[in-house]
């Protein structure tokens, strides 16, 4: 995201006017009017949800170890089988 990019595009959304109520006394206990309480937390949350998706950082020995675990060959685990099979005790 570039901080000097225009704001040219609209976000549109319906609440309840509870969950508004919320947003406001939240935005400013933050000093911060909704839209950019809103924006703020939305874009913290999407870096979140995508980071461990796109970003991955190891040194060349982690790197090399990880790439030993994947190029592995599968190993049947009869244990794990069994257990997976099992009514779960939330079930």
């Amino acid at each position: 995201m570039l901080i000097n990019e225009a704001k040219s595009e609209r976000i549109e959304l319906r609440t309840t006017p509870s969950m508004k109520a919320l947003l406001q006394r939240a935005a400013t206990s933050s000093h911060k009017n909704v839209t950019e309480f809103l924006l703020e937390a939305g874009i913290a949350a999407a870096e979140d949800a995508l980071v461990d998706r796109r970003l991955f950082l190891l040194d060349d020995e982690d790197w090399s170890a990880f790439q030993e675990v994947l190029d592995r060959p599968v190993m049947s685990k009869s244990r794990l089988s069994r257990l997976l099979l099992e009514k779960s005790v939330l079930e």
